[in-house]
């Protein structure tokens, strides 16, 4: 397995390596160095069946299934990402890191291309460690000892109104879910500092009013998807991405109108933010 970097800061490339074949632990421990160390990594040209692909996300942890979208009948492990040649709209496409409104947020994901457009369609993701490492000292010392609300509200509340326009389905029996997570969280593999919120999922900090809270918040919103903090990946026909969501924010692009996109996602289930 050779690895390859898109850029100084994040995201590497897998090169040399079938996810299909027979996984040996030595190859998860790298492919697990790979991703702490890149923070999202990329393969290309698998050809998975979704067992295959079940059977690979399941050497990194157990599967968390998704509390707000649909997933696919057959197989309820995967959430299929798609959109129709006729969808005006995606989701995803806004800085976010996924599901922070559960209580134990997703250790990451891996999203497989079955079928993409014949241009765009790209995939953006950002470095969290560096967004904090880039405040001033005094902001870290003010945000280290603060907490923030984290809510479904952004989907539960317009869930009629996206699925209008969208093939990627919310689910029907979307409940509320609020929880409240550090700002500042510390990677529990690398030990590193992070800043842990992202635009759609956090309402306010707690012991404060969204109101209150939305000028400091949109500043780090800001803050976090500065490009000299990000990478691109174009996808390909077989192409997998592999992100850490506990440190990462990712947005996909929505620039291919009338052409069909089909994605498999699979999350693997985390553990409570400290």
């Amino acid at each position: 397995m050779k690895i390859r970097k898109l850029t100084g800061h994040i995201g590497a490339e897998l090169l040399g390596v079938d996810l299909t074949k027979d996984l040996t632990p030595t190859l998860i421990a790298d492919i697990r160095q790979a991703l702490l160390d890149n923070l999202v990594i990329f393969f290309r040209e698998q050809t998975f069946t979704p067992e295959q692909q079940i059977h690979f996300a399941e050497c990194f942890g157990e599967i968390s299934r998704s509390p707000v979208y649909r997933t696919l009948e057959a197989y309820p492990k995967i959430m299929p990402v798609v959109k129709e040649s006729t969808d005006k709209d995606i989701i995803g496409d806004t800085w976010h890191t996924d599901e922070t409104f559960q209580a134990t947020p997703p250790l990451g994901s891996l999203l497989y291309a079955r079928e993409i457009p014949p241009l765009g369609g790209d995939t953006l993701f950002a470095n969290l460690y560096m967004a904090y490492d880039r405040l001033s000292d005094a902001l870290k010392e003010q945000l280290s000892e603060m907490r923030a609300i984290h809510s479904n509200d952004f989907l539960s509340t317009n869930a009629q109104l996206r699925n209008a326009t969208r093939s990627t389905k919310l689910r029907d029996d979307i409940g509320k879910i609020n929880t409240s997570h550090p700002v500042v969280r510390t990677h529990e593999e690398t030990g590193r500092k992070l800043l842990f919120v992202n635009q759609p999922f956090t309402y306010c900090f707690e012991g404060m009013t969204r109101e209150e809270s939305l000028p400091l918040l949109q500043y780090l919103y800001q803050q976090s998807s500065k490009p000299e903090l990000t990478c691109r990946f174009r996808w390909g026909p077989g192409s997998m991405a592999f992100w850490d969501n506990r440190c990462t924010m990712h947005y996909a692009i929505n620039d291919y109108p009338g052409h069909r996109r089909e994605m498999h996602r699979i999350t693997v289930q985390g553990s409570v933010p400290a």
